[in-house]
C-alpha cells in the first residue's frame, strides 16, 4: 500500500458488558472544557479534533455535527469548538502541531497521511496527549481507534459487484479504482475486495487514486476505457462514492452504454440518486454515529485518565503500535432494493431528499414513492 501499515489484525476481547454504548467522533478541530467530575466538575478537559475534510465532504456533513453533539452531551458546559479540517497533509500537520502547542488534553485524529504525520503523533505522545485515531489508523503511539471494519467494506463491494455482473462474474474483466496510498484504510478496502474478486474476474486495470480526488479517478478511468475498450469493462470496483461519480462521468464522456455495475462507499446523497437512476449499482453505508460516539467516549475517558477497556471491544495493530484498543463497526451494502429499509429507516435521508423531481419516475419504479 505504500505506507508500510499492516492491515489491522483484529483480536476479539471478552467483555463483561453485553453491549457497549458508543457515541460520536469526527475530524474537525473541536475543543471544549469538560468537567472531569461530570456536570459541574472542577477540572477542565480540552479535546482537539482534526478531520480530513469539511464543508460538503462526508466529514463536514455527518461526522462533525455528530462529534459536536456527543461532546456537548458528555461535557454540557463545554464552550464552542474551534474547527480544523483539511485534505492536505502539510496543513494537517500544522494544525496538529498547533493543538499540541496549545496544550489540549486529548486528540481525535482522522489522519490525512498516516506515515507522514507519525512524527507529530509521537510529539503528542511526548507531550502527554493521548491520540484517538478516527476512521483512519494513524501511525505512532495511538491510544484508541474507532472505525468500520475495512475488510468487510471491501468484501461487501466485491460481493455486490460479482452479483451485479451475473454470468460475467466468472472470467469477466473489471477495473479497480482504489483509494489513496496515504490512507491506510484504502489498502484495507482493497484487500477485502480482492479476497472476493481475485479468483473470479480479470483485473484489467487497477489504480491507486492520489488524494482520493475525483479528478484523478476521472483521468484514470478515461485511460482505462481507452486501453481496454468501454465495451470490454464488465464492472468497476470504485472504493468510494466520489470515485464512483468520477467513473460514471468518464463513461458518460466516452458515451459508453450501457454502464457496467459500479460500486461505492459512504452513501453520499449524489450516489444514492445515481443508484436510483441506475448509474451506480451499490454503496456501502457506514452508520457514522456509532463510530463518532465511540471516538468521543474514548477521548473523554483518556483525557480524564481513565481506561477505555469498557468501550473498545477489539484491538488492532499498525506498523508501529501493537494492540491498539479499537471499536470496529459493521457496514451495510445498499442497492436500489433496500434504500428504504436502510438509509431512509435510519433517518439519514428522506424520500423527498432522494427523489428529486427528475428522479420521480425512477423512484416510483424502485418502490420508494407511493
Amino acid at each position: 500500500m505504500g505506507l508500510g501499515v499492516s492491515l489491522p489484525a483484529m483480536k476479539r476481547r471478552s467483555l463483561t458488558r453485553a453491549s457497549v454504548a458508543i457515541s460520536v467522533a469526527a475530524g474537525l478541530t473541536l475543543s471544549g472544557a469538560c468537567g472531569g467530575g461530570g456536570e459541574g466538575g472542577g477540572d477542565s478537559l480540552t479535546v482537539g479534533v482534526l478531520l480530513p475534510g469539511g464543508g460538503a465532504s462526508r466529514f463536514g456533513q455527518f461526522d462533525r455535527p455528530l462529534i459536536e453533539k456527543k461532546l456537548k452531551q458528555l461535557c454540557p458546559h463545554c464552550p464552542a469548538a474551534t474547527v480544523a479540517a483539511t485534505p492536505e497533509p502539510a496543513v494537517q500537520r500544522q494544525q496538529l502541531e498547533a493543538m499540541i502547542t496549545r496544550g489540549v488534553d486529548v486528540l481525535i485524529l482522522a489522519v490525512v497521511d498516516a506515515k507522514g504525520l507519525r512524527s507529530t503523533v509521537e510529539a503528542a505522545h511526548r507531550a502527554g496527549i493521548p491520540v484517538v485515531a478516527y476512521d483512519r489508523l494513524a501511525q505512532g503511539p495511538v491510544s484508541g481507534y474507532a472505525t468500520f471494519d475495512g475488510a468487510t467494506v471491501g468484501k461487501l463491494q466485491g460481493e455486490a459487484l460479482l452479483k451485479a455482473m451475473g454470468t460475467k462474474a466468472n472470467g469477466g474483466q473489471i477495473v479497480m479504482m482504489n483509494g489513496a496510498t496515504t490512507d491506510p484504510n484504502a489498502d484495507w478496502y482493497k484487500q477485502g475486495a480482492l479476497s472476493v474478486l481475485k479468483d473470479n474476474v480479470k483485473i484489467g486495470k487497477s489504480y491507486d487514486t492520489v488524494g482520493w480526488r475525483p479528478e484523478n479517478a476521472y483521468v484514470n478511468m478515461t485511460g482505462a476505457i481507452a486501453a481496454l475498450g468501454g465495451g470490454n469493462i464488465d464492472g468497476v470496483l470504485a472504493a468510494n462514492d466520489s470515485l464512483a461519480g468520477a467513473v460514471v462521468s468518464a463513461f458518460n464522456a466516452t458515451e459508453v452504454r450501457p454502464l457496467p455495475p459500479i460500486t461505492g462507499q459512504d452513501a453520499d446523497l449524489a450516489a444514492v440518486r445515481r443508484i436510483v437512476r441506475g448509474d451506480q449499482y451499490m454503496t456501502v453505508y457506514k452508520p457514522f454515529k456509532p463510530a463518532a460516539d465511540a471516538a468521543v467516549e474514548m477521548a473523554v475517558a483518556l483525557g480524564r485518565g481513565e481506561t477505555v477497556a469498557s468501550i473498545a471491544t477489539d484491538t488492532v495493530d499498525s506498523a508501529t503500535t501493537k494492540d491498539i484498543p479499537a471499536v470496529l463497526l459493521p457496514s451495510v451494502s445498499v442497492t436500489v432494493g433496500n434504500i428504504k429499509d436502510t438509509l431512509v429507516k435510519d433517518g439519514m435521508y428522506t424520500i423527498d431528499q432522494i427523489c428529486a423531481p427528475k428522479l420521480r419516475s425512477a423512484c416510483d419504479k424502485a418502490g420508494l414513492t407511493p
